[in-house]
């Protein structure tokens, strides 16, 4: 089993972000391991269970040749506790009877040498009988009878099989834990971006509207007039192109959304898979809108942390 991660204890929201995280319930990693024995009379069930990423609950079962009708069983109790992963789950059946000795028939070893070696004196034959070509016949040797109850095995590895599956969850979850504060960590970067940029938009709108009052003096060099009608009309154009409010009140929404899933826990990897390509959506928009230097490097920045988030989301149950 792999390290297991402390849980933080509930933090109180902040004062601009609402719901941040509290980590009251962790997330679920898709990778991890499980296995559990379970012993019976005669007999015990070991059964170990994988998972790794898929974007579908896939599960591939092994199951000993005399227990094959357990699969539709085992199948429904995977699919009760996991929702998304590759799984693989194999059931091993050892019997007690497995490490005891062959039985060897002595007399049924003798009739067939009494019965050889007549044979052999009738038809004038000649040649040694081995040791070796004895023990092949059949009945000389047999293996230790195995307990044929396959009711009670079948209990044991549904039992097992349990027992397995709490395991792997209980990984996927200390696993999940340490996702969700390297998510938390990107989102807290993202919320930084998104202020500074918040910050700078209005300055932004103010600048290109002195450069397009500028330009339009520039060219008309004091020959013509242009009525302050038509330049407020001009501007107030401009400053509806270069409008990112919308997008940047998005992005809010979807940095609330993010801490309540995280919060929530289990299994929202598809809900923060779709969040992710919303946040590229909005940094999208808002690089195409705002073109100078410093919005664009903050876009970039955004971008990253957005990309970031996204690859780990993809390992989220």
């Amino acid at each position: 089993m792999g390290p297991e991660f402390p849980r933080e204890p509930p933090r109180a929201p902040t004062s601009n972000r609402p719901g941040l995280i509290t980590m009251a319930n962790a997330l679920r990693s898709m990778t991890g391991f499980g296995a559990a024995t379970v012993a019976g009379k005669g007999v015990s069930v070991q059964v170990e269970v994988r998972s790794v990423n898929h974007r579908h609950l896939q599960a591939k079962l092994r199951m000993p040749p005399d227990l094959g009708h357990l699969e539709s069983q085992v199948d429904a109790l995977v699919r009760k506790q996991l929702s998304r992963g590759a799984i693989q789950l194999s059931a091993r059946v050892t019997h007690a009877s497995d490490e005891l000795p062959a039985r060897v028939h002595k007399d049924v070893a003798a009739a067939y040498l009494r019965s050889l070696k007549g044979l052999a004196s009738e038809l004038k034959l000649k040649g040694d009988l081995e040791l070796a070509d004895l023990v092949r016949l059949p009945g000389v040797v047999s293996a230790p009878e195995k307990d044929t109850d396959l009711e009670g095995m079948s209990k044991l590895v549904l039992r097992a099989t349990t027992l397995a599956l709490r395991d792997l969850v209980q990984m996927r979850e200390e696993e999940g834990a340490a996702m969700a504060k390297d998510l938390a960590s990107h989102a807290a970067a993202i919320a930084k971006i998104h202020k500074s940029i918040q910050r700078s938009a209005p300055g932004l709108v103010r600048r290109h509207q002195a450069d397009l009052k500028r330009r339009v003096s520039e060219l008309l060099d004091g020959n013509e007039t242009v009525s302050s009608r038509d330049l407020a009309r001009e501007m107030a154009l401009l400053a509806d192109k270069l409008d990112v409010s919308e997008e940047l009140s998005r992005l809010e929404a979807h940095l609330q959304q993010l801490d309540r899933l995280l919060a929530k826990g289990g299994a929202v990897g598809r809900k923060l898979d779709f969040l992710a390509q919303e946040f590229n959506r909005e940094a999208n928009t808002i690089g195409s809108k705002c073109n100078d230097a410093r919005t664009a490097h903050a876009v970039v920045e955004l971008k990253t942390q957005i990309e970031r988030l996204r690859e780990q989301v993809q390992n989220v149950e």
